[in-house]
């Protein structure tokens, strides 16, 4: 293939894709905001689902890194009402189908996979615009720009490629995370780390959710789900960590203090995670030249699919490149072709999962849905 091909956003999708067009020998250039690949914290857990994101490293070539990624014992899950008790528990028999992996592990796994120089750090995309004849212009906030034959958006939520295809925009969806960690779990919070268990820790009630997972060394990673609206975060300081931390476990009054713990004690800055989407059927009229992948496609409510999707994204999208060699167009048209169905039906199953963590059946529509699911192929 001859045509140049930039690729914005060094996340799972756009590694992923710049790794496969390795594996078949098509250069690629990706152009990455953050100025290392240690500028921050790239998230906690990350179940890799066998029906997309693990055919996806299988396709470049990574199953065997996978393997040495994966913590054993972690597809653990556990369901407590807000007093504690334990309402449904499954225990890691090492037949689950979706391994657990650290985010950032797995993202290092893929640049260690690249070429030196494939990845441009500290390359803040600032505008796109169309040159003419499918080629693009990509401006950085340097003032430094490329021309490119061929842009790929792998650049979130807030996508600065997606304006040259879609008018969408994500929208705020009425709930928010709030994110910390406690450390040393099992010698510093132990009735926390007990709580939690081996794996996945789910506490729910309408609106609202304490979720957990165990990662290395002990360390215990929650998120706290919230249904507020925006102005109500932004009454919280959240550079007063300790007083946003009190905050946000009051809204968790009367519920077992192992649990409260898990915001109150945290041992890490709380950090407010707003979630927004974008419409379930999101889509574009061919524009030659330049498409998405990931979040920059299709930012769906929180349901365990969304990385997993961008990995398949980019898999497909280098496999359809190489596939057709000689005609980008044909590339792009037959990948957008099969990804728009596969990510809407994605986003619709994740808006009913999310209904049945945080809606007015939770806990117990949740524990309905793990108990008619097969092991293994739970939602994350």
């Amino acid at each position: 293939m001859t045509t140049d091909i930039t690729i914005i956003g060094a996340g799972l999708g756009g590694l992923t894709l710049a790794r496969v067009l390795h594996v078949h020998g098509i250069p690629a250039t990706v152009y990455e905001a953050e100025v290392s690949p240690t500028a921050r914290a790239q998230g906690g857990m990350l179940d890799i689902h066998k029906d997309s994101g693990q055919p996806a490293l299988r396709a470049a070539g990574l199953m065997d890194e996978l393997r040495g990624l994966i913590l054993e014992g972690r597809q653990a899950i556990r369901v407590l009402d807000r007093d504690g008790t334990v309402l449904f528990e499954h225990a890691d028999d090492g037949t689950g189908g979706n391994p657990e992996v650290l985010r950032g592990e797995l993202r290092q796994m893929l640049l260690d996979s690249l070429p030196d120089g494939t990845v441009r750090w500290g390359h803040k995309v600032t505008g796109t615009r169309a040159l003419g004849e499918g080629r693009h212009e990509v401006t950085f906030a340097d003032g430094a720009t490329v021309t490119t034959g061929l842009l790929v958006g792998a650049d979130g939520a807030w996508s600065r490629v997606r304006p040259l295809l879609s008018a969408a925009a994500p929208e705020y969806i009425g709930m928010s995370a709030v994110e910390t960690c406690l450390f040393d779990a099992d010698t510093r919070h132990p009735a926390a780390a007990k709580a939690v268990g081996g794996g996945s820790l789910f506490a729910l009630a309408p609106g609202k959710g304490l979720l957990a997972h165990r990662e290395r060394g002990g360390t215990l990673h929650t998120y706290v789900m919230l249904a507020r609206p925006r102005d109500w975060f932004a009454s919280i300081d959240f550079t007063d960590s300790a007083a946003a931390a009190a905050r946000i476990a009051r809204e968790f009054d009367g519920w077992a203090p192992e649990l409260t713990a898990l915001i109150a004690d945290g041992d890490t800055a709380p950090v407010l995670r707003p979630l927004h989407a974008l419409p379930v059927e999101h889509r574009w009229r061919r524009v030659p030249g330049v498409t998405l992948l990931g979040d920059a496609a299709h930012l769906a409510l929180p349901n365990g699919e969304g990385a997993n999707l961008a990995m398949c994204d980019g898999a497909e999208l280098g496999k359809a490149l190489a596939a057709h060699p000689d005609d980008a167009e044909a590339a792009l048209t037959a990948y957008e072709r099969a990804m728009f169905p596969r990510s809407a039906a994605a986003a619709a199953e994740g808006s009913q999962v999310h209904e049945m963590f945080y809606g007015a059946g939770a806990p117990h529509s949740l524990i309905n849905l793990f108990t008619g699911h097969e092991a293994g192929e739970w939602p994350a």
